[in-house]
């Protein structure tokens, strides 16, 4: 049987008097790349959260390789964080410290990993990352494309077990964002990293995914397959496949939660 890594049961969370999301029922196993799909605002971002412990869930279980992360403290779910790999929506590389120091700074700061143990995991995760060479450079002599990568990078160097991508598409040109997607493929299967990944963006959802959830208005209203998805009898999930304006119903409610 294939292990869990992460269980999202009857989860429920509401902010400022808002119902964020409701009766999620979500699990991720070892190995796959999940897809979080959806319109911006309708929660996605939100589901990352709470599985780092960032949002507490109004009611329900979150699960990280069977730990309860809302009721675990703040020493363990630090060591728990250790275990996760997060791709922030923009990089969110340290604008101050070259590419190296960017990806040394959790071993430095947590582990007492040498100095030379950790230069020489900076130049694996840069190459498989195809970033080799760019240790010295600053963020701002990185493209978009490039900081992506190297945002990935350091989310490797402490060998996570899950990597969590919040848009990661976001801000790029398509020829770019394929690059990404093939590069999130490649990463998945050379390490054998289980991925969430949270996007909007349709192409990308179906070229990386092995499964594909769908939140709407804070629900999960489908899930199953790249081909189930595409054939789905939901209009709400045909209408998005296929490009076309949900009515107001259907819009989302929470432009604040991604």
């Amino acid at each position: 049987m294939s292990k869990v890594v992460v269980e999202i049961s009857n989860v429920k969370l509401s902010l400022g008097g808002k119902e964020i999301l409701r009766d999620i029922n979500l699990s991720v196993e070892e190995g796959e790349r999940l897809v979080v799909l959806g319109q911006s605002g309708c929660g996605k971002s939100t589901l990352l959260r709470l599985i780092l412990g960032i949002l507490r869930p109004t009611s329900g279980s979150v699960k990280f390789q069977g730990h309860e992360v809302p009721k675990m403290g703040r020493r363990k779910l630090n060591l728990l964080r250790q275990r996760m790999g997060m791709v922030y929506q923009y990089s969110a590389l340290i604008s101050s410290l070259n590419v190296r120091d960017n990806l040394a700074l959790a071993l430095e700061e947590l582990t007492p990993t040498p100095a030379d143990e950790i230069d020489k995991m900076v130049k694996e995760k840069l190459s498989l990352v195809g970033m080799d060479g760019t240790e010295e450079k600053m963020p701002a002599e990185l493209s978009g494309g490039m900081k992506k990568r190297v945002s990935l990078a350091r989310a490797l160097m402490m060998k996570p077990e899950l990597l969590l991508y919040d848009e990661p598409n976001a801000g790029l040109d398509p020829v770019i964002s394929s690059v990404i997607d093939d590069l999130m493929i490649s990463t998945a299967e050379q390490t054998g990293t289980t991925s969430i990944i949270v996007t909007h963006e349709l192409e990308s959802a179906f070229k990386v995914a092995t499964r594909i959830a769908m939140l709407n208005e804070g629900e999960i209203i489908a899930h199953g397959t790249p081909e189930e998805f595409r054939n789905h009898s939901d209009s709400r999930v045909s209408n998005f496949v296929k490009g076309q304006a949900s009515s107001p119903s259907q819009s989302t409610q929470f432009p604040q939660t991604q």
